[in-house]
């Protein structure tokens, strides 16, 4: 990918709300050149900014599904989970008859939340469940693959002007207003402030001061959805690990310094840390788990699934791509 596209996800995914024309500004090129830019990447490589809860402040549950089927129903299968609004990463692995995906689920529901999706999506012959307790790099953090795309200082004169979100924000009861905003918010990370306004039938100022009220509290931030593919061809592979719990903590801060790993999150299950990392080629991907992860102390067990094929990612279903 061209240096300026580079640059300009990487902006993006510094503050996905961030004004086209600041951007410009700061990598000193015109206004439509990004804006430009912005269009095609949105055309050929599904760019999308989307406005996302940080769940455990809204009082919102994670589990990380996997799911065995017999490859004819498979895709079908992930197709159904793929549609649900509650679902994220939605992907097949391991040749197409493993399907792996995010469910977010309201607290107060959370305990039966997989079983009363599977209730509905019949043709899976097994299926773990495994609740995510700490997320180490997703979500609300930025996933450093794009860090040498922009240089410190114009990082710095991106980055937005609210806290990033954690898993210590405090609890926070959403309004009916915010829920209006962040189904629009979901559509388009982007949309405009009258466009919100219009669709909540409230003032343009309203909806400025609540989604900085939102941003303030962590309880709102803007993820960018786009094929990764188009990032230098990386191969998607999800990693699964038991890490002993004295160790956990350490395996998972460091794993979200490598600049491979797009998501790492800890689980209850025997596999207690789930990984997604994106390697160029199978050698690299060797050189990543003997080398880099086979030295982390307290990891007893690694299993590998490689990604075949995305069907959704944070928020939209994706566009199939050869």
């Amino acid at each position: 990918m061209e240096t300026l596209n580079l640059q300009l996800v990487h902006a993006l995914q510094i503050d996905g709300r961030v004004p086209l024309r600041r951007i410009a500004s700061v990598l000193g090129v015109s206004e439509q050149a990004v804006a430009r830019r912005y269009a095609m990447l949105c055309e050929t490589a599904g760019l999308r900014v989307v406005g996302r809860l940080n769940p455990r402040p809204v009082g919102q549950t994670v589990w990380a599904l996997r799911l065995q089927s017999v490859p004819s129903a498979a895709l079908g299968l992930a197709r159904s989970l793929a549609a649900r609004e509650d679902t994220r990463w939605v992907q097949l692995a391991s040749g197409g008859t493993e399907i792996i995906c995010h469910l977010v689920a309201q607290r107060d529901s959370a305990q039966d939340a997989p079983v009363r999706l599977l209730d509905r999506l019949p043709g899976a012959t097994s299926v773990t469940a495994q609740r995510v307790l700490r997320l180490f790099k997703g979500g609300p953090t930025t996933w450093g693959a794009l860090t040498s795309a922009l240089d410190r200082e114009q990082q710095a004169a991106l980055a937005p002007d609210f806290p990033p979100p954690d898993a210590w924000s405090a609890p926070l009861e959403l309004t009916d207003l915010d829920h209006v905003l962040l189904a629009a918010l979901t559509r388009d990370g982007r949309a405009t402030y009258a466009a919100l306004a219009a669709e909540a039938r409230c003032h343009e100022s309203t909806v400025r001061r609540r989604i900085a009220q939102l941003r303030t509290a962590g309880a709102l931030f803007f993820a960018l959805d786009i094929d990764e593919r188009l990032l230098g061809s990386p191969g998607a592979t999800a990693i699964r690990m038991s890490v002993r719990p004295a160790h956990l903590a350490a395996v998972g801060a460091a794993l979200a310094e490598h600049h491979e790993v797009a998501y790492a999150g800890a689980t209850t299950g025997t596999t207690n840390l789930l990984a997604s990392v994106l390697c160029p080629d199978d050698e690299y991907l060797f050189g990543y788990l003997t080398d880099r992860l086979g030295a982390l102390p307290g990891v007893d067990a690694v299993e590998t699934a490689p990604i075949v094929r995305t069907l959704k990612r944070v928020g939209t279903v994706g566009r199939a791509r050869r």
